[in-house]
């Protein structure tokens, strides 16, 4: 496979919000983000958030008035996808918060695939899936892979991406970080001085 860019991996997705406060809630208390440091630099507000290997950057709006308005939840939007160990945990947790969400089901050569969609409190669309059950299979040359042996190929990355989250939490517990006060953490997050 070519690789004119030489690019190594997804590194982040931002966001535009109307709010910042309700964002960072919902994806540090709905998906399992957590907060880490964002440049000083910056002459606006916004949040860095990460986790599963990929970094939300939430970007305050200069005028959320002008953002368009969320529609109806229609899977064929554009949205980011997240697999999940158990979709009867998510949909029991996404009843409980009461999240409106869709089902839906992709049936490809006998394997199914169950996704649920719902919006972030701007519309952007979030999948959660039992994806690894379909296999990655190339358009060209025969390896046909498993999104399952394909994570156990990344392990050793995994590992590593777990360290590094590890010694990152430890690094912002010595120090002082600034967030919102509004927000609600978990105890398992980072605190917030």
């Amino acid at each position: 496979m070519e690789n004119p860019l030489r690019l190594k991996s997804l590194n982040h997705i931002s966001i535009l919000c109307r709010s910042l406060e309700e964002s960072l809630d919902f994806y540090l208390n709905v998906l399992g983000f957590f907060p880490i440091r964002r440049p000083g630099s910056f002459d606006f507000e916004g949040a860095w958030l990460f986790n599963y290997g990929i970094g939300i950057h939430l970007l305050q709006s200069e005028d959320p008035d002008s953002m368009p308005k969320i529609g109806h939840i229609n899977p064929k939007h554009n949205h980011i996808s997240f697999q999940c160990e158990s979709m009867a945990t998510v949909e029991k947790k996404l009843k409980d918060m009461k999240i409106e969400y869709v089902k839906s089901r992709v049936e490809e050569g006998g394997i199914y695939v169950d996704q649920l969609f719902f919006h972030d409190p701007d519309g952007s669309m979030i999948e959660i899936c039992n994806c690894d059950n379909l296999p990655v299979i190339p358009l060209a040359g025969d390896t046909i892979r498993s999104c399952s042996l394909v994570k156990c190929n990344f392990q050793q990355q995994a590992q590593q991406q777990q360290q590094q989250i590890q010694q990152a939490v430890q690094m912002t517990q010595q120090q002082q970080v600034p967030c919102l006060s509004s927000v609600h953490l978990k105890e398992d997050y980072l605190p917030c001085a």
